[in-house]
C-alpha cells in the first residue's frame, strides 16, 4: 500500500510539473478586454454581425475591425456597456433593412428553366444565369429565406422574398448568400450615398434621371392612389417635386419603353401632379431621416445645389446651416424663370420643406467679405461646403460687378482682368499664383498677374498638347491636376497635384489659385487633421489651418482628377435637375469626409455609355395615349398665371396606369394575352 502511494504521489509529482512546463510553453495570452466584451455579448452566435461567433465578434471590436454596436441580437444597452470597456462612444445606430431589389421573379419568365435537385440559388447562378430571361434578376428558390437566422425573409407569390422589417435585425445573411445580388442591406444613408451599378435592378428612365429618380417606384405608388407615398419616393433623391413638375427638361421620358408602342409616360407631369396633391394637403411629407451624428456643416449659397446638398445632408443626420448673400433662397430659380413657368408660391414651398427637415438658414451675408471659411471652421463647423454658383448666378448678386472671392487665396481669371476697375473689387496678389484651366491665355492675362504683385506664375493644364510658352511669363505644367488645397486662416498656402497619368501627387506651395473659368469650384473645406495624434484639429480645438477637396466625380467622370476636370461645371449647370444631382453628391462627398470613407466610385458605376441589358422593343402592350397638359387661356398667361394648369385626377390615373412597371429588361404585359411558355430542363 505505501509503495503504492509512493508511485501515485510521484505521478502526480511528474504530472504537475510537466503541466507548469506545458503552461509556460504553450501559454496564450487573451486579451482581458476581449473577454470582457465577449462577456457583454449575448452569446447568441448568430453570425449575423457578419463574424463566425461572438468571440470572433469581441475579437473584431477590440481590433477596430466592428463597431461597438455591431451585434444585431442586442440592444444599445450592450452596445454602451462595449463602448464603455473600449472608452469610446456611440452614435445612435441606424437600422438596416434588408431590401429586395428585383420587381420581376422566374414566375413571370417567357422561358422557364427547370433545374433537378439544385434547389439553391447559389448552385443555380452557376448554371449561366439561371433563369436566362434576364442574367440580373432573382433566381426564386428562397436561399435567402432558408438561412435569415430570424425567420424575417419569405417568398412571396411571385416567387420574390419579402421581407417583414419587424423580424429583420439588418445582419446582413440574406444580402451575402444572394449570387445575385439582389437582396441587400438599405437606410437612409444608404440610399442616399448610392450610386448605381450594373448589378442593380435599374430601368432606363431611372438611369436617365440626372439625380436617378426611382420613376416607376411613384408612378406604381400613383397608379395605386397613394400619392403621398409617391412624393415621399421621389423626395428620396429630390427635394424640389414640385418645382422640378413645372420646369424639368425631361431626359427620363426620351428613354421610357412605351415610346416602342405609343408615346412616353409623362413621368413629369406625374411627378407635378403627386407633388401638388401634397402642397394641397397643406403638409410636406419627409423621407426618412437618419440619427443625429452630432456633426454641424456649413453650406455656403442658398441656391438649388446648395439647398440640395443641406437637404440631403440633413437626412444623413448632420445639423447643417445655409449661408446665402440674397436675402431669400432660391438662386436662380427665383430669379431667372418666368412666372408663368414658376410661380414664386411654388418655389417657396419646396424650399419651406427642405428647412423642415432641420436646416437653418442665415441670408444676407456675403461670403468672403460678410464672413470667411475660417471664421465658421472656428465656430466648430467640422465642414464648410463651397457651393455659391456660376456666372449668371453672381450676376443677379452683383448686377454685374464682381465680388470678394468666397474661396481663401481663389480668384476667377475675369476678376484678376478686371480687379479695381468697373466696380470689380481691387486684388492684391503676392508669391506663387497658379492659373488652371486654360492652356491659351495670351500673354498681357498673364503679365496681369505680375503688375497685381505675383512673383511667379505657374501655369497647371490638363492637356497633354501645348503651345509653345515664353518661359519668362510663366512655368507649365501639363497633363496635372489640382486634387487639394490647404492653408492657415484667411491665407491660401498650398496645392496637391495629382499626375493625370501616373496618379503620383506632389505638394506644391501657391498663394493664390486663378480659375479660367466662370464658377469657383465646389470645395468642401475642413479642419487640417493632426497627424500626430490622429484626429481633426476641430475636436482639440481649431487652430487655423484647413485643407478642401472637391466632391466626387458624376458617374459618367468617375475616372477624373482633380478640379475643372471633364465633365465639370464651369458656369452655372444647364437644368436644375443636374444641379440636385450635384447637391446629393456632394453632401455625399462631406459625410465621407467627417467619417474617412474612400470617396472612389465602383468601376461597374452606371454612366450614359455603361453597357446595361435592355430591350428595344416591347411585346402585347396595348395602344393607350398620353394624356395632354391641359393649358390656361392666352390671356390669362399673359397676365403672369402658370400656363400649364396640371392634370386633373382622371388625367393622372390614367397617365400613371400606362406605365410598365419595367424591371431591368423585364416590363407589364397585357395580361388577357399570355404568350407561350416553354419547359427547359437543365
Amino acid at each position: 500500500m505505501g509503495i503504492a502511494i509512493l508511485l501515485m504521489g510521484g505521478l502526480g509529482l511528474v504530472v504537475g510539473i510537466g503541466l507548469a512546463i506545458a503552461s509556460k510553453v504553450f501559454y496564450v495570452y487573451v486579451d482581458p478586454k476581449i473577454l470582457a466584451i465577449e462577456a457583454a455579448l449575448p452569446g447568441a452566435n448568430c453570425g449575423g454581425c457578419g463574424f463566425p461567433g461572438c468571440s470572433s465578434n469581441a475579437e473584431a471590436v477590440a481590433a477596430g475591425k466592428a463597431a461597438p454596436n455591431s451585434c444585431v441580437a442586442a440592444g444599445p444597452e450592450v452596445a454602451e456597456a462595449i463602448a464603455a470597456i473600449l472608452g469610446v462612444s456611440v452614435e445612435a445606430k441606424e437600422p438596416d433593412i434588408a431590401l429586395p431589389g428585383c420587381t420581376y421573379g422566374v414566375a413571370d419568365a417567357d422561358t422557364k428553366y427547370l433545374y433537378d435537385g439544385l434547389n439553391d440559388c447559389r448552385a443555380v447562378a452557376l448554371l449561366n444565369g439561371g433563369m436566362k430571361v434576364c442574367t440580373i434578376g432573382c433566381l426564386g428558390l428562397g436561399t435567402c429565406a432558408h438561412v435569415c437566422p430570424f425567420d424575417a425573409i419569405t417568398m412571396g407569390p411571385k416567387g420574390l422574398p419579402v421581407v417583414d422589417e419587424v423580424r429583420c435585425t439588418g445582419c446582413g445573411t440574406c444580402e451575402r448568400v444572394c449570387p445575385k445580388h439582389i437582396i441587400t442591406l438599405s437606410s437612409v444613408t444608404r440610399r442616399i450615398l448610392k450610386e448605381y451599378t450594373t448589378e442593380d435592378c435599374t430601368t432606363p428612365c431611372q438611369r436617365a434621371c440626372p439625380a436617378g429618380i426611382n420613376i416607376s417606384a411613384y408612378i406604381g405608388a400613383m397608379a395605386q392612389g397613394d400619392h403621398l407615398r409617391a412624393v415621399q419616393v421621389i423626395k428620396e433623391r429630390n427635394p424640389f417635386p414640385t418645382v422640378i413638375g413645372r420646369i424639368c427638361p425631361r431626359p427620363c421620358e426620351n428613354e421610357c419603353r412605351r415610346q416602342y408602342v405609343d408615346e412616353p409616360v409623362a413621368i413629369n407631369f406625374l411627378k407635378r401632379y403627386a407633388a401638388d396633391y401634397e402642397m394641397a394637403q397643406g403638409k410636406h411629407v419627409q423621407p426618412y431621416k437618419a440619427p443625429d451624428t452630432g456633426r454641424r456643416l456649413a453650406v455656403i449659397g442658398g441656391g438649388v445645389q446648395g439647398l440640395s446638398a443641406a437637404f440631403f445632408a440633413a437626412r444623413l443626420g448632420h445639423a447643417t446651416a445655409i449661408y446665402e448673400a440674397q436675402e431669400e433662397l432660391g438662386g436662380l430659380l427665383r430669379s431667372a424663370i418666368a412666372r408663368q413657368r414658376l410661380p414664386m408660391a411654388i418655389l417657396d414651398w419646396d424650399i419651406n420643406g427642405i428647412l423642415d427637415m432641420g436646416v437653418t438658414t442665415h441670408t444676407g451675408q456675403q461670403f468672403g467679405q460678410d464672413l470667411t471659411v475660417p471664421d465658421l471652421l472656428s465656430e466648430g463647423y467640422q465642414a464648410v461646403l463651397l457651393t455659391v454658383g456660376g456666372w449668371d448666378s453672381r450676376l443677379t448678386r452683383t448686377h454685374g460687378r464682381g465680388e470678394a472671392s468666397p474661396a481663401p487665396g481663389c480668384h476667377l481669371l475675369i476678376d484678376v482682368a478686371k480687379a479695381g476697375s468697373e466696380g470689380y473689387p481691387s486684388i492684391t496678389l503676392n508669391g506663387h499664383v497658379i492659373i488652371i484651366g486654360n492652356t491659351h491665355l495670351t500673354p498681357e492675362l498673364i503679365a496681369r498677374c505680375k503688375t497685381l504683385g505675383a512673383a511667379k506664375i505657374t501655369l497647371v493644364t490638363r492637356e497633354a498638347g501645348l503651345m509653345a510658352m515664353d518661359p519668362t511669363l510663366a512655368d507649365v505644367r501639363v497633363a496635372v491636376g489640382i486634387s487639394r488645397l490647404h492653408g492657415q486662416g484667411k491665407n491660401l498656402l498650398g496645392v496637391e497635384l495629382t499626375d493625370l497619368e501616373s496618379g503620383t501627387q506632389e505638394a506644391m506651395d501657391a498663394n493664390h489659385v486663378v480659375f479660367t473659368a466662370g464658377r469657383i469650384p465646389e470645395l468642401i473645406y475642413t479642419p487640417t487633421p493632426n497627424t500626430a495624434e490622429g484626429q481633426a484639429s476641430a475636436d482639440v480645438g481649431y487652430n487655423g489651418a484647413w485643407e478642401a477637396i472637391p466632391p466626387y466625380k458624376q458617374p459618367a467622370f468617375h475616372h477624373e482628377t482633380g478640379l475643372m476636370a471633364p465633365g465639370d461645371v464651369l458656369t452655372d449647370f444647364s437644368a436644375a435637375i443636374k444641379a440636385i444631382a450635384a447637391g446629393r453628391r456632394a453632401a455625399v462627398s462631406v459625410h465621407q469626409v467627417l467619417y474617412g470613407m474612400p470617396m472612389d466610385l465602383p468601376d461597374h458605376v452606371v454612366a450614359p455609355d455603361t453597357p446595361v441589358q435592355n430591350v428595344h422593343h416591347v411585346d402585347r402592350v396595348p395602344v393607350r395615349l398620353r394624356q395632354i397638359m391641359p393649358l390656361a387661356a392666352p390671356a390669362k398667361c399673359a397676365r403672369g398665371e402658370e400656363c400649364e394648369k396640371g392634370y386633373t385626377p382622371e388625367m393622372a390615373q390614367t397617365e400613371a396606369d400606362r406605365c410598365l412597371q419595367c424591371g431591368l429588361i423585364c416590363y407589364l404585359r397585357e395580361k388577357d394575352a399570355p404568350a407561350p411558355q416553354t419547359a427547359v430542363s437543365a
